[in-house]
This record gives C-alpha cells, sequence and structure tokens, in this order.
C-alpha cells in the first residue's frame, strides 16, 4: 500500500511584493515568497530562524493576490508541493521545492479590515 499526502500549511509574512505573470496559454501565475519564523529555545537561549517559502498562485486569485498583497502582508497558505527541475546554461542540475497555493488566507494587518480567502485554482492540464 502506497501512502500518498501531499499538503502543507504556511503562515507568515511576505518577504517582498508579488510578481504576476502571464504565461503562454493566457494563464496568470503569483509568485510570493512567505517569510514563516520560528521561535524556539536552544541551551536556555531563545532563538528565532526565518524559513522563506516560494508559493505560485494561479488564476484569478493570482490577480487578487497582486491587487490586495505587498511586502510585509500577513498570509496563510494551503497547497501542495511541487519539486521543480532544470539544467543551467553549464549543464548543472539544479532543483528547489515550491508551494503550488490552493487557498491564501488574507490576514488583518494594520491597513486593512476583514479577512479574505482566496481560493487558487490552477488553469486544467497543468502539473
Amino acid at each position: 500500500m502506497s501512502l500518498e499526502i501531499n499538503s502543507v500549511v504556511i503562515g507568515g509574512n511576505l518577504a517582498r511584493d508579488v510578481v504576476l505573470r502571464e504565461i503562454a496559454n493566457g494563464s496568470k501565475v503569483a509568485s510570493l515568497v512567505v517569510a514563516s519564523n520560528r521561535t524556539f529555545i536552544s541551551n536556555g537561549e531563545k532563538k528565532k530562524e526565518v524559513a522563506f517559502i516560494d508559493v505560485d498562485v494561479w488564476g484569478a486569485s493570482a490577480e487578487n493576490c497582486n491587487q490586495y498583497l505587498s511586502k510585509g502582508s500577513p498570509v496563510v497558505v494551503t497547497g501542495r508541493l511541487k519539486q521543480e527541475q532544470w539544467q543551467t546554461e553549464n549543464g548543472e542540475k539544479r532543483s528547489r521545492m515550491k508551494v503550488v497555493a490552493a487557498n491564501v488566507q488574507f490576514l488583518p494587518s494594520s491597513n486593512r479590515g476583514q479577512n479574505q480567502a482566496v481560493a487558487a485554482k490552477e488553469p486544467s492540464g497543468w502539473e
């Protein structure tokens, strides 16, 4: 029996402004970078580490993220992990993990009112 679970929940603040682009088939994709903090105690000392997570948001949700979010905006993203692989001009193999968003929850900040959730949809046939 094979166990196939690929689910991610990330909370944090945007580390940069949203980058919206259109791909060849006309679909929109927004690229986000979520900075997620972790505070812990090590040897009696309080420490903090930050993870910077790349997130892709598709379709109308991408446009909403571009319109309403900016650097520092607090969000909770749910989605799945996707590994991207490519080769550099020098022939070196590279890969990275990113999150493909299913939902982006806009959280309240000092300059915004209510929470807003955005369901993200990938274009059909896109993997």
